[in-house]
């Protein structure tokens, strides 16, 4: 065991100038000195270190159900213009909360709401931009005949209402003498013929010039040299006065002729020549030409196509210099050129995609005021402000950054408060950072989490441990209060308690942060093989992860570490992976599964397992880019129609899934392809009579060759589907037959039969075995619940809340208890109590329905809406939302 050292969080500039991994990577290579390795513990031990908690720069409302409720009744009853900014809205407090889907799901929304053409390209550039990757689906669904309009440019041009100026009439100026039918302009040498009437019409300018009281009105012909326009472009001009259409027009020429246009006052023309132009608009460079041209003429439809071209290549187009310097160096009339009425929309995405890229840039802080001026109500402004800050606190811009926070608080976001504390401690105020937390947290009814793990920071001792755990029994997801925890035991010389401490965490939590510190304890406990396990698991979720702050590639450290672990054949990794998979340990078979994929076997097969277990550690984003992996790396055709079908299935296309999984089985009969049908139909169909097709299905699929592995799920589903049949002796022999091969899930399902054949207590005794066998069992100790007296399940579902507080079933069984023996405001604490840190529907669901049964009818519609903001089809929601509805005053 050896001496560590945690530093306190913070630690200042000496916080990371003290970590030095590389003299540690070069002992391990041994290029140092037997003097400089034995100082190699300490060095190796200096390195754990607690990274403060980061600010987030999201909008963090104090009750984002009441937020998101007002967001919800506000669609109900807004003008169509003001839907998409709520959906925007809305999309910012879910990314708040960390729900990525759900924000997708917003923007979506905003994007089918959109009234403009600018709010259109908007917000599908900006969701394409958040899904991508995902352009491999769209192409799938192609490929079945189902087209997709996400990723799809818009014909900006074809899109935009055509301008239709009245045209002045000829006649209502009496002329003093007959005017001759046509007009010529001389351009230098050149001579063009126009009917005087038709190019009259083109403007107010050229009527009063041709038929008016000026001078020329009584000439045959007109100089125009001076107007700087070549005969070429008059000569398009004449045309289109006569045929109101521009045909093969060059692009120099559109240009000339556009700014012509303008200073005439010729608006069909103009919008004419607007129009020609944006068709033109084909690549980067192209819309780089054209945007200040675009701006320069007032061209809405260019500049709108240059705009959509620079969005579209997102994220990629803002490391050039040019795209940003044309969307940062522009005026209000500019912009409002650009983007209409999605201005504030359109420097949100911009601030969004360059702040992932690089929150400090001088890119990021142009989006920011941008932001900020365009911001058209509080809580635009809020947003705006608090980002604006964590900017200027990035950048060390100490007095502007406290200026932003100051100014998102005092418009209602309390979460700036963290900035103001933080800039306080920086400056020398500790004391005043602790104490404006404390006034924060007694201020709110009730507090938050973050408030707490805030506070710890400007305090030492019991204090800062009192407050970490009144953080974690508030917030439980929140990182920072584990991992501070798990090193302080470290340096106490207590391994297994700070192992215990952070695995608390990643028991339900897979934080990159939280596998690196793990990584770093078992480095320091000379345990090579858990610390190889935790760092191929972070690679696995991210293939590119940087260590120790971003200063050391995690890969450099894997190669390091692998060389002190006994190296395993293919036969040894196949036997591993087995193992671990029947020990339902998920991160254990992750790392198996990195290791087998270097040594370069059947990819495939890998990236396919792969995906199933990031799914089970809810890692969906990793699990999806295993699985187009798994479809790259395919090894037949067949194959490569299964893993399609899985994506297509997995993102709610199960009829096309089921499509693929037919294509590959007329190529080839495998157990995947017919595992994937009977999946997808079993999960899709509501026809009871399908039950027979799934069984035929799963036979099928059993009688390919396979592994033990998926055999033993294939076994374990057709228990399912006999269960659900009631033909219990069947699926008792399935769940049986998969246990012979370490199926060690079959047991839930014979602990069901068991329950069904009025054998509570072997049931019980089925979920006993699985708990025992499993290093995840949370779900197991949920499920036994199921089979024991109220005592039991009480103990088991409080066993569940510290093992995964994100299962929510526990809270909801709890809740319902106390509702029971009329303990109404307990239950609703309890429900509380979990939706303050999960937006969850079933407990906003419960929670609503407890507060009509107490006849609070302003609470249960604010639960309402806040769910069907969440989950805006479900059903029973919004039965119980019409419900309390009709009850409202």
């Amino acid at each position: 065991m050896r001496t560590f050292y945690p530093s306190d969080s913070f630690s200042k500039e000496s916080h990371l100038n003290s970590l030095n991994p590389q003299s540690w990577l070069q002992v391990e290579r041994g290029k140092l000195s037997s003097s400089a390795s034995s100082s190699a513990p300490l060095c190796r031990e200096s390195f754990i270190k607690v990274p403060e908690p980061q600010i987030l720069p999201h909008y963090k409302p104090l009750d984002y159900v009441e937020v998101l409720a007002q967001i919800h009744e506000e669609l109900e009853s807004c003008s169509l213009q003001e839907r998409s900014s709520l959906y925007l809205l809305q999309y910012q407090v879910f990314r708040g909360l960390g729900e990525t889907k759900l924000g997708q799901r917003s923007l979506r929304s905003a994007w089918q709401e959109a009234t403009t053409v600018h709010e259109k390209v908007v917000f599908g550039s900006w969701l394409r931009y958040e899904k991508q990757g995902e352009e491999v689906i769209a192409e799938l669904l192609s490929s079945c005949g189902k087209y997709s309009e996400e990723f799809v440019p818009l014909d900006i041009a074809s899109c935009s209402a055509v301008t239709s100026a009245s045209s002045p009439e000829a006649a209502s100026v009496k002329a003093k003498r007959s005017i001759s039918r046509n007009v010529v302009f001389k351009i230098g040498e050149e001579r063009v013929a126009c009917d005087r009437k038709r190019f009259a019409s083109l403007s107010a300018p050229f009527h009063a010039m041709l038929y008016g009281s000026f001078t020329e009105s009584l000439l045959d012909e007109i100089d125009m040299s001076e107007n700087h326009v070549s005969p070429s472009a008059m000569r398009v001009v004449r045309d289109f006065s006569v045929a109101s259409v521009l045909i093969g027009v060059s692009k120099n020429l559109l240009l000339e002729v556009l700014v012509f246009a303008n200073k005439f006052c010729c608006e069909r023309l103009k919008d004419a020549c607007d129009r020609e132009l944006a068709c033109l608009v084909s690549s980067m460079e192209c819309a780089i030409e054209l945007m200040d041209f675009a701006l320069e003429e007032s061209s809405p439809i260019l500049s709108a196509s240059c705009l959509q071209v620079f969005l579209y290549e997102l994220p990629e187009s803002l490391t050039d210099e040019r795209v940003v310097e044309a969307l940062t160096r522009v005026n209000r009339s500019q912009v409002s050129t650009m983007a209409g009425k999605a201005s504030f929309s359109l420097y949100s995405c911009l601030t969004e995609v360059s702040m992932r890229l690089d929150p400090r840039s001088d890119r990021t802080l142009s989006f920011l005021e941008k932001v900020v001026d365009f911001a058209e109500n509080d809580r635009q402004r809020v947003l705006g402000f608090h980002r604006l800050g964590c900017t200027r606190l990035l950048r060390k811009e100490y007095r502007e950054a406290e200026e932003a926070f100051e100014t998102a608080f005092n418009l209602g976001h309390v979460y700036s408060a963290t900035g103001l504390a933080r800039i306080g401690y920086i400056q020398g105020h500790k004391l005043w950072g602790y104490e404006k937390l404390t006034s924060v947290i007694s201020s709110v009814s009730p507090p938050l989490g973050w408030m707490y793990q805030e506070r710890s920071l400007y305090c030492e001792g019991d204090k800062k441990l009192e407050d970490l755990e009144k953080a974690t029994e508030l917030d439980p997801t929140l990182t920072y209060p584990y991992m501070y925890r798990a090193v302080k035991l470290m340096s106490e010389q207590n391994a297994e308690a700070a192992l215990e401490e952070i695995n608390r965490i990643l028991g339900f939590k897979l934080a990159l942060e939280c596998l690196e510190i793990r990584f770093c304890l078992y480095l320091g406990m000379d345990d090579y093989e858990a610390a190889l396990r935790d760092i191929q698991a972070a690679l696995t979720l991210c293939p590119d992860y940087r260590m120790f702050d971003g200063k050391v590639a995690a890969r450099q450290l894997r190669t390091l570490v692998y060389e002190h672990v006994e190296s395993w054949t293919t036969a040894d990794c196949w036997m591993q992976l087995y193992e671990k998979w029947s020990n339902v340990d998920d991160i254990g078979s992750l790392s198996v599964i990195y290791q087998m994929l270097e040594a370069d076997a059947c990819k495939g097969v890998l990236y396919f397992r792969q995906s199933l277990l990031l799914l089970r550690l809810k890692c969906p984003e990793a699990a999806m880019r295993s699985l187009q992996l798994a479809r790259e790396h395919a090894s037949s055709d067949h194959e490569r129609l299964v893993y399609e079908g899985w994506i297509l299935y997995d993102t709610g296309h199960c009829e096309e899934g089921l499509q693929k999984a037919k294509e590959s089985i007329r190529i080839k009969r495998s157990f995947e392809a017919y595992f994937l049908q009977a999946y997808a139909l079993a999960e899709s169909s509501l026809d009871p009579s399908s039950s027979s097709t799934v069984v035929s299905l799963l036979e099928d699929a059993l009688k390919c060759p396979s592994d033990r592995l998926r055999k033993g799920q294939a076994l374990n589903n057709l228990g399912s589907v006999y269960v659900d049949c009631e033909k219990l002796d069947l699926a008792a022999d399935c769940y049986i037959n998969a246990l012979k091969v370490r199926h060690t899930r079959a047991h839930q399902g014979l602990a069901r039969v068991h329950f069904l054949r009025n054998d509570k207590a072997a049931a019980y005794e089925e979920m006993t075995r699985l708990i025992e066998k499993a290093q995840n069992n949370a779900s197991a100790y949920e499920k036994r619940s199921e089979y024991c007296d109220r005592e039991l399940a009480k103990s088991d579902l409080e066993m569940v809340t510290r093992l995964d507080p994100l299962r929510v079933y526990p809270y909801r069984y709890r809740a319902a208890v106390l509702m029971d023996s009329r303990k109404e405001a307990e239950a609703i604490e309890e429900l509380s109590r979990a939706i303050a840190f999960k937006a969850d529907l079933h407990l906003l669901h419960l929670r609503a329905a407890f507060h009509e049964h107490n006849g609070d009818v302003s609470s249960a519609l604010r639960d309402c809406r806040a769910a069907l903001s969440v989950d805006p089809n479900h059903q029973e929601m919004l039965e119980l939302h019409s419900r309390v509805n009709s009850h409202e005053p």
